[in-house]
């Protein structure tokens, strides 16, 4: 996988927001700090229960939103 930034009118501090933004978005960063150090299997558990209760929260809290505009 390649992730390609073009430098348009020597704009860099730009093009590297961009590259950031790209890097965050496919979750190449995460991986990144996640792999600075070991985690025991029932730590990578552990968290990744509480990222789908942290997504499913968000998804009801979106929903509910959603609800309150249309009526």
């Amino acid at each position: 996988m390649t992730i390609e930034v073009q430098v348009r009118g020597n704009n860099v501090e730009k093009a590297m927001r961009v590259l950031k933004k790209k890097l965050l978005k496919d979750g190449l960063m995460r991986e990144l700090k996640e792999r600075q150090h070991y985690s025991k299997p029932s730590a990578v558990k552990r968290e990744a229960k509480k990222q789908a209760i942290r997504r499913f929260k968000k998804e009801q809290k979106l929903k509910e939103i959603d609800l309150r505009h249309i009526y």
